[in-house]
């Protein structure tokens, strides 16, 4: 069936794109392989999959930099990394260049084939849920969440799904405080998780929207609870 959603496994262990790639197709998706970095973004560049699950330690180009470079050319579909237990650094790395979710090895096909389905219905659900909702501006700070774009000072942002999803959610309920399972269930949809996935994507934003992200302004830090957006001085 044509219709059927594309994911491409990117890993060069034969067995685990077998493996990966029977239960994506047992779910319904079609699949596409690569074996390293270089084909995967071949591959991209001629078909581009509606998901990516890309391992990070892969040969000729690592899955970090192939990740960085889908980000950095404004590719975006959702990435799914798969890593080693050891591997935390290169996990908030990935985190850090993009990459919407992780599955760590040995894991679970059918958590997989969870993540990546929880990690497309966010990314197709957002544009039609949010239609109709007037942009949010805040000082400088304008974000349109219908068309999710965003800019500070007339400059647009280049964020990522997650970053502009969490923005999104944030500046819409000033003033309110979240702990961080509470974010990762309603900006991310997930009822499990690495907290420390949303520790890492206020950072990034942070980086993006703070005139000094050491001392933040819009995104406080709420000592024992989480964090709160904060509007800009009147």
């Amino acid at each position: 069936m044509t219709d059927r959603l594309l994911a491409l496994v990117v890993d060069d262990d034969t067995t685990v794109r077998d493996v990966v790639g029977r239960y994506l197709d047992r779910a319904g998706y079609r699949v596409d392989v690569a074996s390293d970095g270089e084909q995967a973004l071949r591959t991209i560049a001629t078909s581009p999959p509606d998901v990516v699950i890309l391992d990070l330690m892969l040969p000729r180009l690592g899955g970090l930099e192939v990740c960085r470079r889908l980000r950095s050319s404004k590719i975006d579909i959702p990435i799914v990394m798969l890593t080693a237990l050891g591997e935390e650094e290169d996990r908030v790395l990935g985190l850090e260049l993009g990459a919407d979710d992780y599955v760590t090895k040995p894991f679970s096909p059918r958590e997989l084939v969870l993540r990546v389905a929880s990690v497309l219905r966010r990314s197709r659900e957002l544009p039609v849920r949010d239609a109709g909702i007037e942009p949010v501006v805040d000082g400088d700070l304008r974000v349109d969440i219908p068309g999710r774009r965003a800019s500070l000072a007339g400059r647009e942002l280049t964020l990522t799904m997650r970053e502009f999803d969490l923005l999104a959610f944030l500046v819409r309920r000033p003033g309110q405080a979240f702990t961080r399972a509470e974010l990762l269930e309603r900006v991310w949809g997930w009822d499990f998780g690495d907290q420390s996935t949303v520790t890492v994507h206020v950072r990034r934003l942070r980086e993006k929207i703070e005139q000094n992200p050491t001392e933040p302004t819009r995104i406080s830090t709420v000592w024992g609870v989480g964090y709160r957006y904060d509007r800009a001085a009147e």
